[in-house]
């Protein structure tokens, strides 16, 4: 990137992918292209670390067609990044910015993008350089504090409850025990979507688990047992994120048992959980002597999938509502900083449910969104902490459109 007299822009993507990230890229392009305060619009290639390392390509000028295509397509266009940003990393962002003359930067993605926006901000204040910094949320784990809801999450949502109705239809034609891990190390949003996928009281799923309600192992067995005495089956829908009574993660503790002290961690400290069907595997495992004992069998049929990356960036899966409020809410940070607003975050807050469903959108403060995760209400999580209740539908069911009607003999 050369340095120029006018003032330019910079958009960047973070994080996990989702399906309608570009939706939000294609919004702050076209409206950037609307607007005579950006000279010139640069893409940052695989997020903060293009930043630093200079590695930009040039965004005005490109075709609708083409846009429309990009905007259609999973995944992160420009590439992403997990870099962990410390204050060293942003220094260097904020020195790559004064030295190309870059006056806007809008950053897509979760909690910690929008710490790095927060403290590249600050870093432009103290120097007293201009800058306007805009986050545009996105996470398929719909855990941003202010807004009401995510762009990304609805189309994860809508992946997640076709799944369930699919795998309950398979779980009642051959009875047995099946366990679902789904997305959500801090936050159960994700995983309380399955509830969609119930209609009648015996469908699927019976059990969900998500990680704002303690689990021990005696529990699990007696719901799934419980469950599975009525009906000779039963469908578990379980966060990959989910602790025991003392408050401690299912899934470190079956790595340490198989690994050793040792835990490996990401950038951020995180363990990965994804990536592995190690507890899903273990959780059917013990479902298959522990539940079995209960009825007096060797062993019951038992199955586990981890649906993994596959919720991320399904293309047969987007919601329409979730398409188009991501490319608002890359629209909405374009023109929040070109009229002179201070730097923030894209925030939806829900004006009408149902079917009159309606948001509008509005400026959050860095600081408020950055970090924190936002959990699981405690009123959507019944009391025995073994699923989700119907209030919780009123939520969801605008978010991710039409389901499939499901015919029964």
């Amino acid at each position: 990137m050369g340095k120029t007299t006018r003032k330019n822009a910079v958009v960047g993507q973070s994080g996990g992918p989702t399906a309608v990230i570009n939706q939000s890229l294609v919004g702050v392009i076209e409206t950037v292209a609307q607007y005579g305060e950006i000279d010139r619009l640069f893409g940052a290639r695989y997020g903060v670390r293009g930043i630093i390392e200079n590695n930009f390509i040039e965004l005005n000028g490109l075709d609708a067609d083409r846009l429309e295509r990009v905007a259609d397509t999973p995944c992160a266009a420009l590439g992403s990044t997990r870099d962990k940003v410390d204050e060293e990393y942003c220094r260097k962002i904020f020195n790559a910015f004064a030295a190309n003359d870059v006056r806007y930067f809008f950053y897509i993605g979760g909690n910690d993008s929008a710490d790095t926006a927060r403290t590249v901000s600050e870093m432009a204040d103290e120097a007293d350089y201009e800058l306007r910094v805009f986050h545009i949320p996105k996470t398929i784990d719909n855990d941003l504090r202010v807004t009401d809801h995510c762009p990304g999450y609805g189309s994860a949502a809508r992946f997640v409850t076709h799944a369930i109705v699919g795998d309950g239809m398979d779980n009642a034609s051959l009875p047995g025990i099946k366990v679902d891990v789904i997305m959500g190390r801090n936050a159960g949003w994700l995983t309380a979507s399955s509830m969609l996928a119930r209609r009648d009281e015996d469908d699927a799923p019976h059990l969900i688990y998500v990680p704002e309600a303690p689990l021990s192992e005696e529990q699990f067995v007696s719901d799934v047992a419980e469950v599975y005495g009525r009906l000779g089956r039963c469908l578990v829908v379980v966060s990959e994120g989910i602790v025991d009574e003392y408050g401690k993660s299912w899934n470190e503790q079956i790595v340490r048992m198989a690994h050793g002290a040792e835990v490996e961690r990401d950038g951020h400290g995180n363990l990965q959980l994804s990536g592995s069907g190690m507890l899903g595997d273990c959780i059917a495992n013990f479902a298959k002597t522990e539940v079995a004992a209960r009825f007096g069998k060797k062993k019951l049929r038992v199955r586990a999938d981890t649906f993994g990356y596959l919720q991320r960036s399904y293309p047969d899966s987007v919601s329409p509502v979730d398409r188009d409020e991501a490319r608002l809410a890359g629209r909405k940070a374009v023109e929040y900083a070109a009229d002179g607003q201070p730097s923030g975050s894209v925030a939806f807050r829900r004006t009408g449910n149902g079917d009159n469903y309606a948001i509008e959108c509005f400026r959050a403060e860095l600081q408020d969104v950055a970090r924190i995760t936002k959990p699981l209400p405690s009123k959507y999580i019944n009391d025995a902490g073994n699923n989700i209740t119907e209030e919780f539908r009123d939520y969801v069911a605008p978010l991710i459109g039409e389901l499939p009607v499901i015919g029964k003999l």
